[in-house]
């Protein structure tokens, strides 16, 4: 049975200083898709040289995680922890913020030197009541280091970042089962994917159109589902690309403020005083 779509969300045009931004989640439409929390879709946009590249300085977070996708350009990542990294275009970050760290999301010296192509998504993922405040953790991979799968005589490549998919697993360890893909999918490409009905789907649409249980939809739409059916079914209308998460739902409450995801107004207080205090690591930019 192909599972039903409750409803279709566009994403709302939130530029950030020069960063051209769209989110679909959330809006005064959808609050959230439990346990995914938040996306940002950073561009397509063209830097000249010389600019001053990605705005996201020093910055704190504790209780959730990010998944950050660089399609076009590169993110310099440095954080309170010690982790320093460069990932260009094709790899993927996974930060665990857990008790606290601050960090920094950046475009590297070449790229504000010489400019380029710029298109990049982070998405929240909650973190369960009992690891809110795991250490924190973090991974960068480039695209050569995250394993692929081939679908429908290769129209499809898909990344496999998080759970299986036809034996491939994920590049990632998370801490709760989740599966997260990106697809790649070549106009008149398809695929289907079998997820059990309890389970919540997260599947919004980069770049191209995409027929979904035979409804199209262009890109920056985030598709949400009821829980019903378990079936979908996967057409390109054009070359497109898609991420595809799907995970059974906490079902705890969350309580946000700013970059702190927690489950009560009293843990958002001690994070604000935690971090006011130094407990988040001292940064040295």
């Amino acid at each position: 049975m192909l599972r039903s779509i409750k409803k279709i969300h566009g994403a709302e045009y939130r530029p950030i200083a020069d960063l051209i931004t769209y989110s679909p989640m959330p809006t005064r439409s959808l609050d959230m898709i439990d346990p995914f929390l938040f996306l940002n879709h950073h561009g397509h946009q063209t830097y000249p040289e010389n600019n001053r590249g990605l705005p996201f300085g020093p910055h704190p977070h504790r209780g959730m995680e990010t998944v950050t996708f660089i399609l076009e350009g590169d993110i310099m990542h440095k954080d309170s922890s010690g982790h320093e990294s460069v990932i260009e275009a094709g790899g993927v970050q996974y930060m665990t913020a857990g008790k606290g760290l601050i960090h920094a999301e950046v475009s590297s010296s070449e790229f504000k030197k010489k400019g380029g192509d710029l298109e990049i998504l982070q998405l929240w993922m909650n973190l369960p009541a009992a690891k809110k405040m795991v250490t924190p953790h973090y991974v960068g991979l480039q695209k050569e280091e995250i394993p692929t799968l081939e679908l429908d005589e290769g129209k499809v490549k898909v990344q496999q970042l998080f759970g299986e998919w036809n034996g491939v697993s994920g590049a990632f360890e998370g801490n709760f089962p989740v599966s997260l893909s990106t697809i790649y999918v070549d106009e008149g490409g398809k695929f289907e994917k079998e997820i059990p009905a309890e389970e919540n789907i997260f599947f919004y649409i980069v770049r191209g159109k995409v027929s979904v249980n035979g409804q199209s939809i262009p890109f920056r739409n985030l598709v949400e589902f009821s829980n019903e059916g378990s079936t979908l079914k996967v057409n390109a209308d054009e070359d497109s690309v898609v991420i595809l998460g799907h995970a059974l739902p906490f079902n705890e409450p969350v309580v946000a403020q700013g970059p702190f995801v927690m489950n009560t107004e009293q843990q958002i207080y001690e994070a604000y005083q935690d971090y006011q205090t130094g407990k988040f690591g001292s940064w040295n930019g």
